[in-house]
């Protein structure tokens, strides 16, 4: 409705959307802003009577492709085509018309800016926009966006999902639960994990392995050694090693039992997949 407002009754819209369109992640405001533009600028083409065509499909950008439309990556794209039956370009026209500012039309009637917009909005997006023309036989634009295979949701699922890394991770805990828990979280978040169920085993991972630890994980309370006591064992044979405490007594306790204190990056028990995954980062960045 909106382009049709904008082009007036004399000239014929045609509108062709493709089959089963690939997803493409743009702002759509930005999507409405390319379309006017590509159709005022078909518009002004037109003298009197005319044709405004557009149309959409997916397409393959292959190697030798990429030769013809620039600088895309090969892969699946979806390509947006908007052909007008106006005046048509000169070759010299064609190379400047996504300068800001250039305009072949009368004082008054552009800025220059409209198709720059559209330039920088397609640039923006990962994509790419070229231009056919010749003088009287009318242009076509075609603007080719990189092609999204997951849906909608699950891409906003994926912007909710919290941040991992690809460091390694000693963890400790002597609560098997807990332990498959933190381990199956820590993975699935990247980390490479070695797990150890008491820290007579932490010890032994540490002192007789070549793999490098950047993180301890350790519950504060356990039978035998706590936590703090472990990482100042741990940290003679590795400086480097970050620290990461974690326990479910409450905070006296933790204070007393523990050794503990408040400059000390610490997780509360239970955690959740967010928590866990804030910390991990919190320490490690530390």
């Amino acid at each position: 409705k909106m382009l049709h407002r904008l082009i007036g009754e004399d000239i014929d819209l045609s509108w062709s959307p493709g089959f089963e369109l690939s997803h493409v992640r743009i702002d759509p405001s930005q999507l409405d802003q390319i379309m006017a533009n590509l159709c005022v600028n078909a518009r002004d083409a037109i003298a009197g009577i005319g044709k405004i065509e557009i149309f959409t499909d997916n397409v393959t950008v292959d190697t030798a492709e990429r030769a013809r439309v620039g600088d895309l990556a090969s892969g699946q794209y979806v390509r947006l085509v908007v052909a007008d039956s106006g005046c048509g370009m000169s070759p010299e026209v064609m190379e400047r018309i996504f300068e800001p500012f250039y305009t072949t039309k009368q004082l008054g009637r552009g800025t220059g800016l409209g198709l720059a917009t559209v330039f920088g909005i397609v640039k923006q997006n990962g994509g790419h926009i070229e231009v056919t023309s010749s003088v009287g036989k009318g242009s076509v634009f075609t603007v080719y966006l990189p092609a999204v295979t997951k849906s909608p949701e699950e891409l906003e699922q994926e912007k909710k999902r919290p941040a991992g890394g690809t460091e390694s991770v000693l963890l400790v805990e002597d609560e098997p639960a807990i332990m498959e828990i933190g381990a199956t979280i820590l993975k699935q978040l990247g980390y490479r994990v070695y797990p150890a169920a008491s820290p007579e085993e932490a010890i032994d991972i540490a002192e007789n392995s070549k793999a490098k630890i950047d993180l301890l994980l350790t519950d504060i309370i356990m039978p035998g050694m706590n936590g703090r006591d472990l990482s100042e064992r741990l940290l003679e044979s590795r400086p480097g090693m970050k620290c990461l405490f974690m326990s479910g007594y409450t905070s006296d306790v933790i204070a007393e039992r523990g050794k503990i204190g408040a400059e000390m990056c610490f997780l509360q028990k239970p955690f959740s997949v967010e928590s866990l995954a804030l910390k991990v980062r919190e320490a490690l960045s530390g």
